[in-house]
């Protein structure tokens, strides 16, 4: 089963007992030096990351149903009915405060319609609208569109045509295929079914569906490329180029598509990655670990330090990332499909306030909020635990993944009103129980979530330069 871990070392060497292609002469002529083919596979790998990623986690959504993770066919809603937990898998850092629902997009044919019902303000909720390039371009919700109940369209990149009557706002994707990823406050155990109600009022539509009209002709029929760790190691190139013809190339992508089809990717490739010689394959291959190196230096180190948390606005729209394409693998490698900053802010750490690296094996720590100092916002907060290597959630023993805000009633408070957070394997000892964050006997990856942060002071916004700050991760 695919892991994101697994997708994100994926820069590795191509075997070396692959064939070796007899190149063509237009390929001997035309085909970069060594050191700018190696220069050319760093770049757009970085370029690439978040779109093969993405083609991962589509791939085994709602295209293979035997992936273990399958939710649904295009068009079609899923609901989880649960939060997440360690067994779920193909989602790297996934939040387990809300429940999700799912809708992969297949906005060929015609738009899609996503209805909402109107949902208790005191709720929050969200809908996000993610592209193949991993743009949020859009967002429904408490925040962005308010708790009433509407229709919303979304329609592909080419699409033309008027707004029906009794649509409140349309989106539009930059890709052929995207994801409308929900978010559904849970406020602890005993409210599931209330959640359950409200996504039973999540409605899909396909636009002439909605108007009670004849559907246009069904799009083509897509082999997809199966995808698994082993082919992600090899293939990764294939996969992208097979990405990349379901986005039309926005202006600032021109260069890097023309660049990369100097090597045989994307469209207007004058020919095939696959049939490369294998002494190019494996300069490929080395350009290709070069960009993972630079994306994880470039995680370890995005936005600012702030009390041993990196405090950044990763996640965005097109013209967020403006054609940067290091920050956007940053943003996917991080937590992909992570929210804007507005909608909800992320610090995570794996170090503590001594800059050494979180390790339940061999430490006990301890987060502690002033009085009067709990993440400020509108909605809720929450703090998760992940295992460091693979940024998964773990399995522990009370199967507890997270302490949110919801919790505060039950949690003990110190005499002088802060509120102490215990992070270790082992139980705390039962008074301090209700406030342990169970953790790995391994390293840790700790993500902060404030949803719908405030924007007046005390805010964590702007990113990096707000006048709240997460606390320290102390040892114990």
């Amino acid at each position: 089963m695919l892991t994101k871990r697994d997708l994100l070392r994926s820069a590795t060497m191509i075997f070396a007992g692959a064939a070796i292609a007899r190149p063509s002469l237009s390929m001997a002529q035309n085909y970069p030096g060594i050191i700018e083919a190696k220069e050319i596979a760093e770049e757009g790998f970085i370029y690439g990351l978040p779109l093969v990623m993405n083609y991962a986690i589509m791939y085994e959504y709602a295209v293979d149903r035997n992936s273990g993770q399958f939710k649904a066919p295009f068009n079609q809603i899923k609901n989880e009915p649960n939060v997440y937990t360690y067994k779920d898998t193909a989602i790297v850092t996934p939040n387990s405060d809300t429940p999700y629902s799912f809708v992969w997009l297949d906005l060929r044919a015609e738009p899609v319609v996503l209805s909402v019902p109107a949902i208790d303000q005191k709720r929050y909720y969200s809908v996000m609208l993610c592209d193949g390039n991993t743009y949020n371009f859009g967002y429904i919700g408490t925040r962005a569109t308010g708790s009433d109940a509407g229709d919303y369209m979304v329609v592909g990149p080419d699409w033309e045509g008027d707004t029906p009557a009794g649509i409140k706002q349309v989106f539009r994707s930059s890709t052929q295929f995207s994801l409308a990823g929900y978010r559904t406050q849970l406020f602890g155990p005993d409210d599931l079914d209330n959640v359950k109600k409200v996504q039973a009022g999540y409605k899909v539509q396909m636009l002439s569906a909605y108007l009670k009209q004849t559907p246009p002709p069904a799009a083509p029929t897509i082999d997809f490329p199966k995808i698994d760790k082993e082919l992600v190691k090899t293939n990764f190139f294939d996969y992208l180029d097979f990405a990349l013809q379901f986005g039309p190339a926005q202006g600032n992508e021109k260069e890097i598509r023309a660049t990369l089809a100097r090597i045989g990717i994307g469209p207007g490739k004058s020919f095939d990655f696959k049939d490369l010689p294998l002494e190019h394959k494996l300069e490929i291959g080395l350009g290709m670990k070069a960009g993972q190196r630079k994306v994880d230096e470039a995680v370890a180190t995005a936005g600012k330090a702030i009390n041993g948390w990196r405090v950044s606005g990763l996640p965005g729209d097109s013209a967020h990332y403006n054609g940067d394409w290091l920050k956007r693998a940053v943003a996917a490698q991080a937590g992909i499909y992570g929210n804007d900053p507005e909608e909800a802010s992320y610090p995570y750490t794996r170090v503590d306030s001594q800059g050494q690296t979180l390790d339940g094996s061999k430490h006990n720590y301890t987060i502690t909020f002033p009085a009067g100092q709990l993440p400020p916002v509108n909605s809720f907060w929450s703090v998760t635990m992940y295992d460091g290597k693979s940024q998964l959630l773990i399995k522990n023993p009370i199967d507890r993944y997270l302490i949110n805000s919801p919790m505060l009633p039950g949690m003990r408070k110190n005499e002088d009103g802060s509120l102490t957070l215990y992070i270790q394997k082992d139980s705390p000892g039962a008074d301090k129980e209700a406030n342990w964050l169970p953790a790995p006997d391994d390293t840790i990856y700790l993500v902060m979530r404030l949803y719908w942060p405030k924007t007046e002071a005390p805010s964590i916004l702007p990113a990096g330069e707000g006048t709240w700050q997460p606390p320290a991760v102390v040892s114990q």
